[in-house]
C-alpha cells in the first residue's frame, strides 16, 4: 500500500498565493482531501476550510472527491504534493439552490397579486388555463425546494459565494420574472384558452413527469450515505435506457407546462434548462464509465431515447 507521512504544499496561483501557507504539512494513512483541507485552513488562519482548493500536481485539475484519501491519489503520491489555491468566500450548495428556486415563486406570485397594477385592463379574472399554469409552475418549484431542503445529498459542501447571482439569474429572469409576466397578461394565449383537453393532456404529462422525477431523486438519493461523496451504478426508473432519467422527466414535466400556457417563454426556459441539462448528463455518463468500467452498461443517449 502506498503510504504518506508529509504533503508538500504549492501555491496553484503564484500571483495570488495564500499568505503563511507552510511548504508541508504531516498526514496518515487515512488523510482525506477534506482533512487535508481543515489541516490547510488551521495552519493559514482562513477560517473556512472549504474555501481551500486542494488540485492534482500533474493534471492541475482539483480533487473534486472530498472524501477521498490521499493515498489513493496516484499523483500524490509519486510527487508527494498538491497544489493549493484560496476559492475565496464561500456559501453551501444547498443555500443556493433554496435561493435560485425561490425566486419564481416570489415573481409569480406577485405577478399574480399585483396584476390590475401590471397590466393595462389587468383587473379582469384570470382564466381556467391561467390559474392551471399557475399551480403547476408553483408546485414545481415548492417541489425543488422541498428535495433541496430534505432529499438532495450534494457531493461538494460549498461553492464561491459569487455564483449565486450567476446561478439565480437564469431562475429569477427568465422563469421568474419573463414567464410571470407572459403568462398572466390579459392577451396571453393562456388568457384566451379555450380547449379543455390540451389542458387535460399538458397537466396529465405535467403530473407524470413530477412525478417520476421525485421517485428518481429519492433513489439517488438513497444510494449516498448522509455527507458522503460515493457514487453507485443507479438501476430501474430508466436508467436502463438513458443517463439521467430525472432529466427526462423533468424536460416532460417542462412540456406538460407548455402545453396548458401556450406560452413562448416557457419555450425558451425548458430549452435554455435541456442544453444545461444535456451537458451535465454527457458529464456524468463519461464518469460512470471512468469510474466504473465493464461494469457499468454504457448508454448511447444521456437524456431523450434516440435523440440525445
Amino acid at each position: 500500500m502506498a503510504s504518506l507521512k508529509s504533503i508538500t504544499l504549492t501555491n496553484r496561483s503564484p500571483r495570488q498565493p495564500i499568505k503563511n501557507l507552510p511548504q508541508s504539512v504531516e498526514v496518515d494513512p487515512d488523510t482525506t482531501v477534506e482533512g487535508l483541507k481543515v489541516l490547510i485552513a488551521k495552519e493559514t488562519k482562513l477560517g473556512d476550510f472549504n474555501r481551500i482548493g486542494i488540485y492534482d500536481p500533474t493534471t492541475k485539475k482539483t480533487l473534486k472527491n472530498r472524501k477521498a484519501r490521499l493515498v489513493d491519489e496516484p499523483a500524490v503520491v509519486s510527487t508527494g504534493e498538491v497544489l493549493v489555491k484560496d476559492m475565496g468566500y464561500q456559501i453551501a450548495w444547498r443555500t443556493v439552490f433554496v435561493v435560485e428556486y425561490f425566486g419564481p415563486i416570489i415573481f409569480h406570485a406577485l405577478a399574480v397579486a399585483a396584476r390590475p397594477y401590471i397590466y393595462r385592463n389587468g383587473d379582469g379574472e384570470m382564466s381556467r388555463t391561467q390559474w392551471i399554469t399557475f399551480a403547476m409552475i408553483m408546485l414545481h418549484f415548492f417541489k425543488r425546494e422541498y428535495e433541496t431542503l430534505f432529499v438532495h445529498k450534494f457531493s461538494a459542501n460549498t461553492m464561491p459565494w459569487k455564483n449565486i447571482f450567476k446561478n439565480s439569474f437564469f431562475y429569477w429572469a427568465v422563469s421568474g420574472v419573463l414567464c410571470a409576466y407572459s403568462i398572466y397578461h390579459p392577451n396571453s394565449l393562456a388568457a384566451k384558452a379555450d380547449i379543455p383537453a390540451i389542458d387535460a393532456i399538458g397537466v396529465a404529462l405535467y403530473c407524470f413527469g413530477e412525478f417520476m422525477n421525485a421517485l428518481v431523486h429519492r433513489y439517488l438519493s438513497s444510494l449516498r450515505s448522509t455527507g458522503g461523496t460515493e457514487r453507485k451504478i443507479p438501476v430501474g426508473y430508466g436508467f436502463g435506457i438513458v443517463t439521467c432519467p430525472n432529466y427526462l422527466y423533468e424536460v416532460l414535466a417542462w412540456i406538460g407546462v407548455i402545453l396548458v400556457s401556450r406560452d413562448w417563454t416557457v419555450a425558451v426556459f425548458i430549452s435554455i434548462g435541456a442544453a444545461q441539462m444535456i451537458s451535465w448528463a454527457k458529464g456524468k455518463e463519461r464518469a460512470y464509465r471512468k469510474e466504473f468500467g465493464d461494469r457499468y452498461k454504457k448508454k448511447r443517449y444521456v437524456i431523450f431515447p434516440g435523440l440525445l
